[in-house]
């Protein structure tokens, strides 16, 4: 199965490199519901994770929707959202979201994320600046003195907690929907997992794993 690891949110590994986290999890569990062996396929973001749909490199992905993935995908309903927003320098003029999408404003972002995806669709004025992925994308911030970062709002959070000279600015800009995807041939996998989201959802285990692993800012998605 592939997982993004590049989204702490949802996968990490342990000091012995041992994958954990949401992802990995309802991996583990749809592996024993089908009653085959897990293998995890690991990305360190998603944009290699989407286009390897192309490959079969994975039978089940765990990761974003969006529209510029569904030609190579069939996403479920989502079982889990984010928020997005920006991490400006704390002497920033951009107060709030309205402000961001403004000619000379230059923004770093992970390359091809769903909210990369989305602000590509979006900004009319504003600079994305890509970096390969969501570490990336913060170095990219401070290194090149860009005017904001955009991300989910827990990581941006963390980040701002560890550099006080930076703050998040309210609201989201989008919502990112992780779900479960599978190459668009596997009409049968996709009918599957669409039975399968809708149960972690609606049997609290969703619930229960976001409290298992401790990830704030996170929510489950509503019932298709």
């Amino acid at each position: 199965m592939g997982i993004n690891f590049g989204n702490a949110l949802l996968a990490k590994r342990d000091a012995n490199g041992v994958p954990h986290g949401i992802a990995v999890d309802l991996a583990q569990e749809l592996a024993r519901r089908v009653g085959l062996p897990l293998e995890v396929v690991s990305y360190a973001a998603a944009a290699r994770l989407a286009d390897d749909a192309r490959t079969a490199a994975w039978d089940v992905a765990f990761l974003a929707t969006d529209p510029d993935r569904a030609a190579d995908i069939v996403f479920t309903a989502p079982y889990l959202e984010v928020d997005t927003t920006y991490l400006v320098p704390a002497g920033s003029p951009l107060r709030a979201l309205a402000d961001i999408d403004r000619q000379g404003v230059r923004i770093a972002i992970s390359e091809r994320s769903a909210y990369d995806l989305f602000l590509t669709r979006d900004l009319k004025h504003a600079q994305l600046v890509r970096a390969p992925g969501p570490n990336e994308s913060v170095d990219l911030f401070f290194s090149d003195n860009l005017d904001a970062l955009a991300g989910l709002t827990p990581l941006l959070t963390e980040v701002a907690d560890k550099h006080s000279g930076t703050r998040v600015l309210d609201g989201r800009f989008t919502v990112v929907q992780q779900a479960v995807g599978v190459p668009r041939a596997r009409h049968a996998a996709a009918a599957y997992l669409a039975v399968f989201v809708e149960d972690i959802k609606s049997s609290g285990l969703v619930a229960k794993l976001i409290e298992k692993n401790e990830i704030r800012g996170v929510s489950v998605a509503i019932a298709a």
